[in-house]
């Protein structure tokens, strides 16, 4: 019996560890490590803050699905791994693995500009998407101008943009939205670059949205500091804001960082194959945010970064579990599918309406891409996220 000791358990992690247990069966012992106990359907936190939805909505405990699929879970957290002796060590104790898949998502990089970490929100994180609820009710009691966006070296723009149009369509039910100057700012160097150099017709489309919208945007900026009611940007800008949320850069975990035997990139990433071996170490993989990604293209003015999170974290689990599987029958015809070949599935939502996204490759070229706008309801994203969730309360994790 082969033991695969996955860290993680959010989309990578627990679509791996399911995977390969019912791909493995009998053969394979698989042991997922995880410091939280509640899987968190992140996509909607963005929805919290104005009480769309509650954190009971979207998140379930899952070691008894787990259990069920026939894993163990240690509710731990992964301090470091020694791959020379192939254990790592947790708050729990010590765990031996054959294979070992890091899934462990990303570190919030809040120290990116003096003043994120104390005058910015964050939405990517229950505690912060909570913060931003209370906020938002004193908000309403003495409106002023709100700031939404991404810093310098940030790759997950899409729930910052989501963010903006839900404060938006937030404000007009509020009856406050012509006492607030609503503020874009990004490190893209265009609108809807979105870390994958663009769709097409998506910065049309986004300008008219911001136009309509009445949104002002500056695209290719960096933020220097935050204040507690302003923002400083690299170029000498200074921006009033009463209410500030920006989306971070994200790096690798302390868990990669503290282990000396990994090879990682300098941020905390793991260098993998196209079938998401580690280059160095042939039976250490990743999934999801961890794995490093080059980028396709080149950032003008300020650096920024590709997404890793959603569709791409739950298919590279998928490829990691057959793989591993393969590797133990003692094959060597694996699956590779690098990053950016991955198809591009997403639904932004933007405030009770959504745009699709839809592409053969995340990155260029491409045979087919496309922007589908729905501007009477946002019922698409709604959909997936009862699906996911529904599936993952099955522990489901073969079905797409």
């Amino acid at each position: 019996m082969k033991t695969t000791v996955v860290v993680g358990g959010s989309f990578a992690g627990m679509t791996a560890a399911i995977e390969i247990k019912r791909k493995g069966k009998k053969d394979h012992h698989v042991i997922l490590i995880d410091k939280s106990p509640l899987f968190l359907f992140i996509p909607s936190l963005i929805w919290v803050p104005f009480k769309r939805r509650e954190m009971k909505d979207i998140s379930f405990k899952k070691e008894n699905i787990l259990k069920k699929k026939g894993v163990d879970f240690v509710h731990a957290e992964a301090l470091n791994v020694d791959t020379f002796n192939q254990v790592v060590s947790t708050t729990k104790g010590e765990f031996y693995y054959d294979n070992l898949v890091i899934a462990t998502g990303p570190k919030v990089k809040y120290d990116v500009a003096p003043g994120v970490a104390e005058h910015a929100h964050y939405i990517g994180t229950p505690n912060g998407a909570m913060k931003l609820r209370a906020a938002l009710d004193e908000f309403k009691k003495n409106p002023g101008p709100i700031v939404i966006g991404a810093t310098q070296n940030a790759g997950c723009m899409g729930a910052a943009y989501e963010f903006l149009f839900n404060i938006e369509k937030w404000l007009r039910e509020q009856n406050i939205r012509k006492k607030v100057d609503l503020y874009w700012i990004t490190p893209e160097d265009y609108l809807g670059h979105f870390g994958i150099d663009g769709m097409p017709m998506g910065e049309t489309m986004l300008k008219g949205f911001m136009k309509m919208f009445h949104i002002h945007y500056k695209t290719g900026v960096a933020v220097k500091e935050v204040t507690a009611n302003s923002i400083i940007l690299t170029n000498g800008e200074v921006i009033d804001s009463a209410l500030t949320m920006l989306m971070p850069p994200f790096v690798g975990v302390d868990f990669v960082k503290n282990s000396p035997t990994l090879p990682s990139t300098e941020v905390g990433y793991i260098p993998v194959t196209e079938s998401y071996r580690h280059k160095e170490l042939k039976n250490v993989w990743a999934a999801g945010i961890a794995v490093h990604v080059d980028l396709p293209f080149e950032c003008k003015n300020i650096p920024f970064s590709a997404p890793k999170t959603g569709y791409p974290s739950d298919e590279t689990g998928k490829i990691v579990a057959e793989n591993i599987v393969r590797t133990a029958k003692g094959r060597e015809d694996l699956i590779k599918k690098p990053w950016g070949k991955i198809p591009g599935l997403c639904v932004m939502d933007a405030g009770k309406k959504e745009v699709l996204i839809l592409s053969n490759h995340l990155f260029k070229p491409r045979t087919f891409a496309i922007m589908i706008p729905n501007i009477f309801y946002d019922f698409t994203k709604v959909f997936l996220e009862k699906y996911f969730l529904w599936k993952s309360k099955r522990g489901l994790a073969w079905l797409p």
